[in-house]
């Protein structure tokens, strides 16, 4: 393997240690609820953020030391990438991975050879995946950077472009497929509007449940048996998304009968920008049962903005271990980081300094929710909060075979129900109790 990172492969040193490259708290193999940390965080790194984030920003250059990239579109700088993409993997112990296709290799002239070189990549990324043991958790295709795709891609007015979306989609899912994905995430950027006035909403939206079901055909008809993720998002960069948050996404699945083949991949600065806490997002998918994957970041609340940060707030990475762990613990998704370096952490070793704290962030994370639910505390209050319903008419309301009149019979012969305290502040300070 060549050497483009001077830096040794990160070691777990504990929490004394005061090398800044080590890990305080990720002990890959530390057994925590009888799963490996490594099992339960499936950590993922970002390619377009790791290798093609630049540090642009709307009022400056990029700023980022990227000294193996030549800043052309050749192909063989698309293949040097790779190689400088698992060195860092190998040295930084994260065991998956994510692309967009336009991020791996460079789009031609023509399809056909824009998925000739897309093919000769995924060559290359299968024989570094083999030598590595690295594995691919989810592809996607980038269908908001080209100009066609300006105003939609599966939702755009014109159907030239929903060809190209259909055709980019169609081999995305293939490459996915061939390296092994373990999911394939669509991410509606552009697919939305930014006014109503020139927008037929309706047709918009039946094109897009049109498009994800030929993609869910196509899925079977190769042998893909990964799952399909949606990623909400409200705006930016339109004014509205359809898949504005997890509550809508499901609705949207419902409605054109697509629940059975996607679930979500909830990010945490999505999250803010819907109005919602992350712990939220994950609790309206988990409780769907289409709680997929998470794009690890986190995002300046006052900002306005996708930022994109790593992750280092312990209460986020705790309430979302909470989530995760209530939910069964990841099978074919896990955290992907979704995060940028800020524009002036821009040497080399900061992308190894921000991936260690988000690791070690999440890693807390895992050991103080797994404490908290073998504690028991918090959800023995819930459960004692929620007991009348364990009660016959309880029972019978839940299963949808009460009536108005049982409950209104109920209320006239039984005195003035009594309402307990909700206990929030003992509960946030049990918890801080953990932190």
């Amino acid at each position: 393997m060549a050497d483009y990172f001077d830096v040794p492969q990160i070691q777990f040193e504990g929490s004394s240690s005061t090398n800044p490259l080590s890990f305080k708290h990720y002990n890959p193999e530390e057994v925590i609820a009888g799963k490996s940390m490594r099992d339960h965080l499936r950590f993922a790194g970002a390619y377009w953020h790791s290798m093609r984030g630049t540090g642009a920003d709307p009022f400056g250059m990029g700023t980022m030391q990227m000294p193996w990239d030549d800043g052309t579109d050749s192909e063989a700088n698309a293949l040097k990438r790779l190689d400088v993409f698992f060195e860092f993997l190998v040295k930084c112990q994260i065991d998956f991975y994510c692309w967009h296709d336009r991020d791996i290799s460079p789009e031609r002239d023509t399809i056909a050879e824009t998925n000739a070189v897309l093919d000769n990549v995924v060559s290359r990324l299968e024989e570094l995946q083999k030598e590595h043991n690295k594995s691919l958790l989810w592809g996607t295709a980038c269908l908001f950077a080209h100009p066609r795709y300006g105003q939609g891609a599966a939702t755009s007015p014109y159907l030239g472009v929903y060809a190209h979306a259909a055709a980019q989609v169609r081999k995305a899912i293939e490459c996915t497929h061939r390296l092994g994905g373990e999911g394939y995430v669509f991410w509606g950027g552009r697919e939305g509007y930014m006014s109503l006035i020139n927008t037929n909403m309706k047709k918009e939206l039946d094109h897009l449940a049109a498009f994800l079901h030929m993609a869910v055909d196509y899925k079977k008809s190769i042998g893909f048996d990964a799952p399909f993720y949606i990623e909400p998002k409200p705006q930016e960069p339109t004014t509205h998304q359809y898949d504005s948050d997890s509550a809508a996404c499901l609705n949207f699945l419902r409605e054109y009968g697509l629940m059975d083949h996607f679930k979500l991949n909830i990010e945490t600065n999505h999250a803010t920008l819907a109005g919602h806490t992350m712990r939220h997002e994950l609790r309206v998918a988990a409780d769907a049962g289409a709680l997929g994957s998470i794009d690890a970041n986190d995002g300046t609340a006052n900002c306005g903005w996708d930022t994109d940060e790593f992750p280092t707030d312990l209460y986020l990475t705790t309430e979302v271990m909470l989530e995760v762990l209530r939910a069964g613990g990841f099978t074919t998704g896990g955290l992907n980081f979704d995060a940028k370096r800020r524009r002036d952490s821009f040497q080399p070793v900061d992308l190894f300094h921000a991936h260690i704290a988000g690791m070690d962030a999440f890693a807390r994370g895992l050991k103080i929710a797994n404490a908290i639910l073998e504690d028991g505390r918090v959800d023995a209050f819930i459960s004692t909060r929620y007991s009348t319903w364990d009660s016959e008419l309880g029972q019978k309301v839940e299963a949808g075979n009460a009536t108005l009149e049982e409950l209104e019979a109920y209320a006239a012969s039984n005195p003035e129900p009594e309402v307990l305290s909700g206990r929030q502040e003992m509960l946030e300070n049990m918890i801080n109790q953990f932190i």
